[in-house]
């Protein structure tokens, strides 16, 4: 009901820019230069103003309004059993929404059917309330505009500023969504910290990964959530794959901007960047079921000992997705490369080659860097591949042959696990946060070292 009542309101929105628009054009008569703005903009500012207070009453009344419902029947079910405990009370909620939805309840009493009975009267009022005074928020905000509207209507400034204010909107929640995750990701840290009593040094510098095995009343063993193993698998499994991916991408990107014909260049590229539309789960399987077997049994051939899940099959493939990450984006910043600084070099008796080595890469060295950047990140958080291809134990090794696994992975065990959900959240967020914490000096030294070259070049 919610995407029906926005469809409606953007209807509506649509309804009034024609009308204000014809009304525009009926003020202006034969004389069309008379109208201060044009008729478009008056009918982009009726767009604007019932879109946007049709959205705005929607979303205040969807919100508050459904929280007051839920509130009452609440109450009501701790007036009626308050002996019920969160579980027991979540259990009846579910049920009784179930039964108002025609599901299957677990079970069925008077209390459910009851409420099951308000929540579909609740409901029902809820939705179409909403939507009719959504609707009739839009329709006197567009009858407003179209009220207001003359000849000297300053229709295009009061639009433009609008847009402003919704882009500053914009800016504002993406800030604010930022700072949230960062917030919550500093306060179950904190929260975990304190449960293992400020034993830092031992998540940091611990050796062993078993943070749910010595859970006793929600208390965790410090001697247990030693993350060393995580961050190395994740650095492991990193490099690997940043050195099948960054030579290949850097000499693809090379070859295409200034080897390759039109002709090649118009299908190699396409071809390539279709490896970044790939689901990973498509990679996990095929280092799962052809690459991994293919190492262990090249591996016995010649004495090797390989395991089933290595992190060298999960960082080949890893390093194969990340390949149109690097080559796309390190192609088009060679590209971006002045042609006066090529023609420059060749004017000197350069070869090109040596103009690609020592004046194009020079040159393009920041874009690069930050190609790389994007495909260490793209590495850093990949989970699926190496859940098929590498492993989920915790196991501390520089040997690319044998399983490891990597932060991601640990999360995404920790909070999908069968423990309650409290005990599992604060080792899977402080993980995050210091992968959060990892990734952000990488970047600071990353802009250093492209600030610094970038400004031979300015």
């Amino acid at each position: 009901m919610f995407g029906l009542t926005l469809i409606a309101v953007f209807a509506l929105g649509l309804a009034m820019f024609l009308t204000a628009r014809n009304r525009a054009v009926a003020l202006a008569g034969d004389a069309p230069q008379m109208l201060h703005s044009r008729p478009n903009y008056h009918g982009l500012l009726a767009f604007l103003m019932a879109t946007v207070a049709g959205m705005a009453v929607l979303i205040v009344a969807w919100t508050l309004w459904g929280a007051w419902i839920e509130s009452r029947f609440v109450a009501h079910i701790l007036e009626a059993q308050p002996e019920l405990s969160p579980i027991q009370f979540e259990l009846v909620l579910s049920d009784a929404r179930a039964i108002a939805e025609g599901g299957i309840a677990s079970t069925t009493d008077a209390l459910r059917e009851q409420i099951a009975t308000e929540i579909g009267g609740q409901t029902a009022l809820h939705h179409y309330g909403t939507m009719i005074l959504s609707l009739i928020a839009a329709a006197l905000a567009g009858a407003w505009c179209l009220k207001s509207a003359h000849v000297g209507w300053r229709a295009r400034n009061r639009s433009e500023s609008i847009i402003l204010r919704l882009l500053a909107l914009m800016a504002v929640i993406a800030v604010a969504t930022t700072a949230g995750i960062v917030l919550s990701l500093i306060f179950e840290t904190l929260n975990f910290f304190n449960k293992i009593d400020w034993q830092v040094h031992k998540f940091l510098f611990g050796t062993t990964w078993s943070p749910l095995s010595g859970v006793q009343e929600g208390k965790l063993d410090a001697d247990k959530v030693g993350a060393i193993p995580l961050f190395a698998g994740t650095l492991l499994i990193t490099i690997i794959a940043m050195l099948v991916a960054t030579p290949i991408g850097l000499f693809a990107a090379i070859y295409l901007s200034d080897f390759a014909s039109a002709r090649t260049r118009a299908w190699a590229k396409p071809m390539m960047e279709i490896l970044a539309g790939i689901p990973t789960v498509v990679y996990g399987f095929f280092a799962a079921i052809t690459l991994a077997p293919f190492l262990r049994n090249s591996g016995e051939s010649i004495g090797l000992s390989i395991a089933s899940e290595s992190a060298l099959a999960a960082g080949i493939v890893m390093g194969i997705m990340i390949i149109p990450f690097v080559s796309s984006l390190s192609d088009d910043v060679i590209n971006a490369v002045p042609q006066s600084l090529r023609d420059g070099s060749y004017g000197l008796g350069a070869t090109k080659a040596e103009t690609i080595r020592q004046v194009v890469l020079p040159a393009a060295l920041p874009g690069i860097v930050s190609a790389v950047l994007l495909g260490i990140s793209r590495a850093v958080g990949e989970t699926m591949i190496v859940v098929m291809a590498a492993g989920q134990g915790a196991n501390l090794t520089a040997n690319p042959l044998e399983a490891v696994t990597t932060v991601t992975v640990q999360i995404v065990m920790l909070i999908t696990g069968d423990t309650e959900a409290a005990t599992a959240a604060g080792p899977a967020f402080t993980l995050g946060f210091t992968l959060f914490c990892v990734t952000l000096l990488m970047n600071v030294v990353a802009q250093r070292i492209v600030r610094k070259y970038r400004e031979l070049y300015d």
